[in-house]
């Protein structure tokens, strides 16, 4: 078997990702979504009641109406964690989360105001199981999800080959998990650089919204930035450039191939700019 995670299998040909929101977490509204034109579906918890049963029942839904088009068991699911990555403690406490979304069969997380590296490091620790080895000792400390649930079918595999395949990329290559984080206030913009080298971090994006919120510009969420925002911005592209991952932004029909050549690679566009992405990046695989 292939990739699980459509996503990273497309990351790792450098085609863009387009990511779209879900409303409808039910077993039904797994069903509707399972053949989507997004790349990546992204289920919004951090400002949206918290629902873990759900999104269990939503990623059920998805299984059944499986595979996609593309041939993968599902579409990819990332979800936005309702916790803040204000540290390590803050994580640690609400890894609960963490293990009862992943136990759903979920791909992945979102961490917003990632502010510290030891809130990412705590994230992805809370992700591995106590066996997984890959980088131990080089920033990492030993796994700390525990046995107990079995999403395999979720993944089409079963126990033992989802065991082997449920780590964080691209630390393990042969991983299907992945971690985002937003850099998205002045506290987290501070510690950019070493947040960005936590390893096992796919992509960051620099959040403008809540970044513009942070400067006290509460309307600079969409170009032409201040000065201080587009010097934000500015520092987490580098941080992000220096720890060798891609970056979440803005693409639109008139920059994508700026951003394509920048390894601006993810957004949240439409089937427009999916479309002009796509010719550009020669992507051959189904949508």
């Amino acid at each position: 078997m292939g990739r699980v995670n459509r996503a990273i299998e497309l990351l790792e040909g450098r085609h863009t990702l387009i990511y779209g929101g879900v409303s409808d977490l039910s077993f039904e509204g797994g069903v509707k979504a399972c053949h989507t034109d997004n790349d990546f579906l992204l289920l919004e918890q951090e400002h949206g009641p918290l629902n873990i049963h759900g999104v269990g029942d939503f990623m059920k839904g998805l299984a059944s109406a499986g595979p996609t088009k593309s041939g993968h068991p599902t579409p990819p699911v990332l979800v936005t964690l309702p916790m803040q990555g204000t540290d390590e403690h803050v994580v640690r406490a609400n890894a609960w989360m963490v293990v009862h979304y992943l136990a759903c069969g979920v791909h992945g997380f979102v961490l917003c105001h990632a502010e510290t590296p030891g809130a990412v490091k705590t994230l992805i620790e809370s992700m591995r199981y106590s066996f997984q080895d890959p980088g131990l000792g080089d920033g990492l400390g030993q796994g700390r999800r525990g046995a107990g649930s079995n999403p395999g079918p979720i993944w089409g595999l079963e126990t033992a080959e989802y065991l082997k395949k449920a780590d964080v990329w691209p630390l393990n290559p042969e991983g299907e998990l992945m971690v985002g984080l937003k850099i998205e206030n002045q506290r987290a913009l501070a510690n950019a650089e070493e947040t960005c080298k936590v390893p096992g971090v796919a992509y960051v994006e620099w959040g403008p919204g809540d970044m513009g919120y942070s400067f006290g510009e509460p309307d600079s969420h969409d170009p032409p930035y201040s000065s201080q925002m587009a010097a934000a911005r500015e520092r987490v592209d580098a941080a992000r450039r220096a720890a060798g991952i891609d970056f979440c932004d803005l693409i639109n029909a008139d920059n994508y191939k700026e951003r394509i050549d920048d390894s601006v690679l993810i957004c949240g566009g439409g089937p427009e700019v999916a479309a002009l992405c796509r010719e550009y990046t020669g992507r051959t695989m189904p949508a």
